[in-house]
């Protein structure tokens, strides 16, 4: 069971991005603190993970890229790149390229197969979504200081029920969270190393995106930037 939320209205915002924890933001709070309610069923968790935890789940990610490496996504119609780059783990991938958006079951590099979701990932998505329903895939982004990710939905999968769950390792990321419609208002939050967001229920499909990454606000990472772990569900149980 997860704390239930703290409302907080959902305003246009044109000002500074709401800031927290930003001493010592890889020692973070205690995990029992209710989410904060950006909409209904737009929930941030600030400090849901501590250090240790952190640390842990890194050095899964860092096993996952071992064996699945960082790819260059490009965008289906321009043929662009991303300013991201990607993996993922999980029985399902997501990739972009001339294709489409999808799920495949393999790296679009190495032809492999994804490795198997970690153990903790799983478990932060049965804590944090709330369902009974495991995960099927997990995408790695990782954002080096100057990447960004434009407004967009999460609207990919079969299942459009079951709540989407990112993690935020690394250098923390100003987040912008909208609603229903590209062009309607819109928020922007300090999203921190160890911070939990789930998108679920009304909010689902709510548009979001990342404007910047604020390089050197974490030690968590030797290389700097940030590692967004998103899990999802993709088929219908």
């Amino acid at each position: 069971m997860v704390p239930s939320p703290v409302c907080v209205p959902l305003v246009s915002t044109a000002g500074p991005a709401s800031h927290h924890n930003t001493q010592g933001q890889d020692n973070l709070s205690d995990t029992n603190t209710p989410p904060i309610a950006l909409a209904p069923g737009a929930l941030w968790y600030p400090g849901a993970m501590d250090g240790r935890e952190q640390a842990e789940l890194l050095a899964d990610i860092r096993a996952v890229l071992a064996e699945a490496p960082l790819f260059t996504p490009t965008m289906p119609r321009s043929g662009k790149a991303f300013s991201v780059r990607m993996s993922n783990c999980g029985p399902l991938g997501w990739v972009s390229d001339s294709a489409g958006y999808r799920y495949q079951a393999f790296h679009p590099d190495t032809r492999a197969p994804w490795p198997p979701l970690p153990a903790r990932l799983q478990a932060a998505y049965a804590r944090f979504g709330g369902t009974g329903v495991p995960a099927e895939a997990c995408l790695i982004n990782y954002y080096a200081p100057d990447a960004r990710m434009s407004l967009h939905q999460d609207r990919d999968e079969a299942d459009l029920t079951a709540p989407v769950v990112s993690i935020s390792l690394g250098d923390s990321a100003l987040f912008r969270l909208g609603g229903d419609t590209r062009a309607g208002p819109t928020r922007s939050i300090r999203l921190a190393s160890g911070d939990v967001f789930v998108l679920s229920g009304p909010s689902r499909l709510a548009f979001h995106g990342i404007d910047r990454i604020l390089g050197g606000s974490s030690r968590l990472l030797a290389e700097g930037g940030r590692f967004n772990l998103t899990l999802r569900r993709v088929t219908t149980p």
